[in-house]
């Protein structure tokens, strides 16, 4: 694909997405009104389900990439497993769904994704090669199951998993096309067209934020980022470690407040606003200014130790744990998962 193309499907991707959303604010506007409670971040009442236009958007893109011959189809296939955790977010924003069918939607999607994967009975660590057997394809579900579960946790602020999506799609885009510079199709292409869809929501997603993404954007935008992790990491080309660091501010975040609130006898299972970017929040009176944090940590810590680690990847541990010691400090002193606030 040339430049030129690619940039014409960008910008035709960004102007559907941000078209598609305000069509879908105003639906929203009518059976999909959040009502400020006790656990929110918001103080006004906030239409939601936004993110079924990245979903609309970044499904069509992809099939026109396919159509195209830019992606193969197993690439698409392995994508399309985002669409019913989708569907059962999309039914979820506008009544509760229990989380036993959730679970149930996620484990499914991410199996079928992993049988076009061809399983994944190795994995590299270190720039070496481990045989794990059928802890490997366990691993991969436990993995797709859990990025796309703390992506609609980490959804809390305005702004705030936009800006993860767009700059982690693009950080590991340019990896990408760095290890193989005419790259521009493939993961690669996948990656752009979603940041182009995640940035066209964004728009109205910015704070103050005129729709919220909701979940039928919040996990279908982390099970994709997942299952390309996986792909990518699969085929060599980006380790998991890579993506872990890209990943790292939402990985943290999310883990050290479910583990602090297990192990301090909460009822860890139930909706609350006690990760660190939320204490953030109240902390500095502003959503913009966590959204904003969270992009400068993404792009002038996590992407030069991911590119470090894609340049040696025989110090991929060191890389790792550089990049999240200094988060899991932030995390601690901004008390994620205490409750109260």
């Amino acid at each position: 694909m040339s430049f030129f193309s690619l940039g014409f499907l960008i910008i035709s991707v960004l102007l559907i997405s941000g078209t598609l959303t305000g069509a879908m604010r105003g639906y929203a506007m009518k059976r999909l009104l959040d009502l400020p409670n006790a656990r929110s971040s918001h103080q006004i009442p906030t239409p939601r389900g936004g993110g079924l236009a990245v979903v609309l958007s970044f499904t069509l893109a992809s099939a026109g990439l396919y159509w195209l011959g830019q992606i193969a189809f197993e690439l698409f296939m392995l994508v399309l497993g985002a669409l019913p955790i989708a569907a059962i977010g999309f039914w979820d924003d506008h009544g509760h769904v229990s989380a036993r069918w959730r679970l149930i939607v996620q484990i499914a999607s991410a199996a079928w994704s992993l049988y076009w994967l061809d399983g994944l009975e190795s994995i590299r660590f270190a720039s070496e090669p481990y045989e794990v057997g059928w802890l490997g394809p366990v691993f991969a579900i436990f993995l797709a199951v859990w990025l796309l579960n703390l992506f609609n946790f980490m959804d809390g602020i305005d702004g705030i998993a936009g800006i993860e999506v767009v700059s982690v799609a693009m950080s590991s885009h340019w990896l990408l096309v760095y290890q193989s510079p005419p790259l521009l199709g493939g993961a690669s292409a996948i990656l752009l067209t979603l940041a182009a869809a995640v940035g066209g929501f964004l728009c109205w997603n910015w704070p103050p934020a005129k729709i919220f993404m909701g979940d039928v954007g919040s996990a279908f935008v982390g099970f994709v980022l997942a299952v390309l992790a996986l792909q990518t990491s699969s085929e060599g080309t980006l380790s998991l470690a890579v993506w872990l660091i890209l990943v790292g501010v939402f990985f943290v975040d999310a883990t050290v407040t479910l583990l602090r609130r297990m192990l301090s006898g909460q009822r860890w299972y139930e909706a609350h606003r006690s990760h660190a970017y939320q204490h953030a929040a109240r902390r500095w009176s502003s959503h913009k200014r966590v959204s904003l944090s969270v992009l400068a940590i993404n792009l002038c810590w996590l992407l030069p130790l991911a590119f470090a680690a894609v340049r040696w990847p025989q110090l991929e541990p060191v890389f790792l744990v550089c990049a999240y010691t200094p988060l899991i400090a932030l995390a601690l002193w901004l008390e994620a998962g205490k409750q109260g606030g």
